[in-house]
């Protein structure tokens, strides 16, 4: 990290530490920035965006029907950002066998699963807590549980010095970027709550303009010694949700941060350099445009798609329980006759017959090739979680 980059209007300061390096120590975060027309237009189409999405599912008494599909992908794609690579094929074929010892216990798709189990730990906590300090160690608990990185303290925050690897090695004297020191790191995370819970109506900022502030803020202090990125991005919808625009996380940035990952990590940097706020709140809700934009249209399609399903069973003897088999194939599009006959509340035997109808229907088909322990996948919704293009904002 290069100290000269560092500008007097900087958020922050420098400091010395470890190896003879300088670590960067930001300001609280601002109650009131300066908001240029531009910026103004561009919040105006967020909060459109954003108020489309929410309407889209706000008529869904079960949330999972629209969002567990989007949480899949939004965990396939933010856990790629961090090196973690796994197809949505193998994220659900882990689900529906958790524990079985074979090719398909893939511990990338695990790290990704605890993604999803984060996330909706997160959801559940929210009726007893608000987005604070101690939930985001919860989330990272369940995060690296159980995975690589399960020995970097899970739902700890870190106790020495970290840093972000430049482009030669990974020694702090190549960092790209290093944040604050222990006690420092105490002090900004303090800060960081308190902005976290501060009553909306006495700060001057928009509540979308408030969230680019707490992503930079959280990756800036970079409290913990892995999860970091993934964190960052999850308490984003846990917030929205907090802050009552969302009933549930619908809404995920991580396409859009992956898609312009060098913008993403330069606009960062710089705001720490030069207190350039200006260009990563843009780019920041060019993102919600776009993000929302996109979960409107796959929320649409998604639907639709149940509907379709629906249609098809209607007039069976036994709609009702393939319906709720279909339901359920949309929270996750894998399943075995074991786990079906638990939703149906049937006998494996019937279990697999409404499994076969559904097989016939073209909604689900079997993956293994093996007679015992088969696993059946819903091709159709699985492919609402794989990395799709998104339009331009």
């Amino acid at each position: 990290m290069k100290a000269e980059e560092f500008q007097e209007s900087a958020p922050g300061r420098l400091i010395p530490t470890i190896g003879g390096a300088q670590a960067f120590v930001p300001e609280p975060p601002p109650e009131s920035l300066p908001i240029e027309p531009s910026t103004i237009a561009l919040h105006g189409r967020a909060e459109h965006a954003l108020g489309r999405l929410a309407g889209t599912t706000a008529r869904e008494l079960n949330p999972y029907l629209v969002g567990s599909p989007l949480l899949h992908r939004e965990a396939i794609l933010s856990s790629r950002m961090e090196g973690t690579i796994t197809t949505p094929e193998q994220l659900v074929l882990v689900q529906a066998v958790p524990n079985a010892d074979s090719a398909h216990d893939d511990a990338e798709a695990r790290e990704v699963l605890n993604y999803i189990e984060a996330m909706n730990h997160g959801l559940r906590r929210l009726d007893a807590l608000p987005v604070c300090l101690r939930m985001i160690r919860e989330i990272h608990g369940v995060l690296m549980a159980g995975v690589r990185g399960g020995r970097e303290r899970p739902g700890e925050f870190r106790t020495d010095q970290n840093w972000i690897r430049g482009r030669l090695d990974d020694s702090i004297a190549n960092a790209r970027f290093v944040p604050p020191p222990v006690a420092e790191m105490s002090t900004a995370l303090s800060d960081f709550e308190a902005y976290l819970n501060v009553d909306p109506s006495s700060v001057p900022l928009p509540d979308l303009i408030r969230l680019a502030v707490v992503h930079y803020q959280f990756e800036t202090i970079h409290p913990f010694r892995d999860g970091n990125g993934r964190v960052g991005r999850l308490i984003l919808p846990l917030l929205l949700c907090s802050l009552g625009r969302l009933e549930s996380p619908i809404l995920f940035l991580s396409a859009f941060f992956e898609k312009h990952r060098d913008t993403y990590v330069d606009l960062l940097l710089h705001v720490s350099q030069t207190g350039d706020w200006k260009s990563w709140i843009d780019f920041f809700l060019r993102g919600l445009i776009e993000s929302a934009e996109e979960g409107t249209r796959q929320a649409n399609d998604l639907l639709a798609l149940r509907q379709t399903y629906h249609r098809h069973f209607q007039k069976g003897r036994s709609s009702a329980l393939l319906m709720r088999l279909v339901d359920r194939l949309f929270q996750t599009p894998s399943i075995t006759i074991g786990a079906a006959a638990e939703v149906l509340e049937v006998s494996n035997q019937a279990a697999s017959n409404n499994i076969k109808k559904l097989i016939a229907a073209g909604i689900l088909e079997e993956t293994t090739g093996r007679r015992k322990g088969q696993v059946f996948i819903a091709r159709e919704i699985l492919r609402f979680m794989q990395d799709q293009p998104s339009d331009a904002s």
